[in-house]
Formats: C-alpha cells, sequence, structure tokens
C-alpha cells in the first residue's frame, strides 16, 4: 500500500491549510494565557492547546479529525507526543525551538516544535483510532462470515477466502480513509 499510516496521516495534516491555521490559533492562544511571559507554550499547557486544536480543528471541519477523533486526545497522547518530539529534537543536535530559560528550569516550545508537537499528537489519535476500527470491525465480519458459512456449508476454502477477502478489504478501506 505504499507509505505507513502514520507518515499517510502526518503528510496530510502538514499540508492542510486547515491544520496550519488552528495550530498558528492554539499558539497565540496559550501565549495569550501566559500574557507573553515566555517565549513559547510551556509543557503544562499542552493539554489545553489540544482540547483547543481538536475544537478548532472540529470547527473547521477536517475530515481526519471528524471521523477518527471524536474526543480531545488524553493527557497520556499529549505527554507522549512532547517526549517523542523533544527527544527527536535532542537527536539532531539540539537544533531546534526547544528552550530552556535558567531562571525557570522549564521547557518552552516555540512556533516549529509546537506544531511538530501538533502533528504527533493527531496522527498517533488518528492512526490509533483507525487501528481499533480494524481491530473491531474485523473480528465482527469474520464471526458474520463464519456463521453463514456454518448454516450455507459451502466449504472450509470459500469461507477461508472470503474472510480473507473481507479482512483486506476493511483494512484496505480504513487505510484509503487516513488521506483525508
Amino acid at each position: 500500500m505504499g507509505v505507513s499510516a502514520s507518515k499517510r496521516v502526518k503528510n496530510s495534516l502538514a499540508n492542510s491549510r486547515s491544520f496550519d491555521s488552528a495550530c498558528d490559533s492554539a499558539y497565540a492562544h496559550c501565549l495569550s494565557l501566559t500574557q507573553h511571559a515566555f517565549e513559547g507554550v510551556l509543557p503544562y499547557q499542552l493539554l489545553a492547546a489540544s482540547a483547543h486544536l481538536h475544537h478548532t480543528l472540529f470547527t473547521l471541519r477536517l475530515p481526519l479529525v471528524i471521523k477518527w477523533v471524536p474526543f480531545p486526545p488524553t493527557r497520556a497522547q499529549v505527554d507522549s507526543a512532547l517526549r517523542a518530539v523533544t527527544r527527536k529534537r535532542h537527536e539532531n543536535d539540539g537544533k531546534s525551538s526547544v528552550s530552556c530559560p535558567e531562571d525557570e528550569g522549564a521547557l518552552v516550545l516555540g512556533p516549529a516544535l509546537f506544531k511538530e508537537w501538533a502533528l504527533v499528537v493527531f496522527a498517533e489519535a488518528i492512526v490509533g483510532n483507525a487501528t481499533k476500527a480494524v481491530l473491531t470491525r474485523v473480528p465482527i465480519g469474520i464471526a458474520g462470515i463464519a456463521g453463514i458459512g456454518a448454516i450455507a456449508r459451502p466449504g472450509k476454502d470459500l469461507i477461508g477466502a472470503a474472510i480473507g477477502i473481507y479482512a483486506l478489504g476493511v483494512a484496505t478501506s480504513i487505510y484509503v480513509s487516513l488521506s483525508g
């Protein structure tokens, strides 16, 4: 199928003007909450920022978010995305928009890192929910096919082929829907 689901979702979000606009709005909102006392967004603001982003993306009717992220990301998802982004930045010799003011000792996310974090948190939420959909739809369909097979008794090979085709069809339809 080509590109992984996660990369496909990240590319779709990264190329979306709606997503860029929502990121800018959430970033500005976080700065206004701290009355511009910091040069960026602080980690404790990220959960509220993800909720603000989610609300904005829902309002802008971004298809991936509408379909796959019915609720804002959880604290665990927000923290996981922050760890992934900061780890990736530190592996790249620390060349990033991450700063740690000496007097505060706190991590501060600049606009570029904030958008990167937003991409990771929403891509992970979308792919995670799509994976859950595959894991729930396939067993239900398999049970239905097996039930019909038990009644009709067409043969084991035919039932196995039908189950395989069904599972592949479900996975493919969900993968294709991830392009936004």
